[in-house]
């Protein structure tokens, strides 16, 4: 997919570039029709001059702020209430943050004593 991320030079848009980042699930079960919208609230979101490169402060205007803000804006639309810094960080990235941890150590531990790791064959392939 495509994503989305703000910094002092404003609003980018990439495709390639993240592959080691971590991916925070955020849409529940009862939400997979606004993964039809996703896409055109985020761009229509991001044309906001909230975003524009000027704005852009390390601090208190950066891309934690870009999410958080648009997750509130989903969360409004749908009348729920708006989730703190805090209350995100607990709820959403402490734990994917956790679980890679656990992965990076693990797969490190595993390299530094000489064992490897090799994908499973397909289903189909082993009938």
């Amino acid at each position: 997919g495509v994503v989305y991320n703000y910094n002092e030079e404003g609003i980018h848009r990439a495709e390639t570039g993240w592959e080691q980042c971590i991916s925070i699930p955020l849409v529940q079960p009862d939400m997979f029709g606004l993964l039809q919208q996703w896409d055109e609230l985020l761009e229509e979101f991001s044309m906001g001059e909230a975003w524009l490169p000027h704005r852009y402060d390390e601090h208190d205007h950066n891309c934690y702020t870009y999410a958080l803000a648009f997750i509130n804006s989903i969360l409004t639309a749908q009348g729920k209430r708006q989730m703190s810094k805090s209350e995100f960080t607990e709820k959403f990235v402490i734990p994917q943050t956790k679980k890679a941890s656990k992965y990076i150590t693990l797969h490190q531990e595993l390299t530094a004593n000489e064992f490897y790791i090799v994908p499973l064959p397909d289903q189909e392939k082993q009938c």
